[in-house]
């Protein structure tokens, strides 16, 4: 699942919890979207890494 799909069903689970006055189920969306915002990081560093990766592989080339 994407992490946008992600952020999106925590976000629907925290407005649920407020909504009702589920506390639990408010904090686990809230945890779940940091919980995307967290793998989209990590997706990004990934990223980059390759990105510097792949420009020394040109250069020794």
């Amino acid at each position: 699942m994407s992490s946008a799909t992600d952020k999106f069903k925590g976000k629907i689970k925290e407005i649920t919890g407020k909504v009702t006055g589920d506390r639990r189920l408010e904090t686990e969306g809230k945890t779940d979207q940091a919980r995307a915002k967290a793998q989209e990081a990590v997706d990004e560093v990934r990223e980059r890494t390759r990105g510097v990766r792949d420009s020394f592989k040109r250069k020794r080339s």
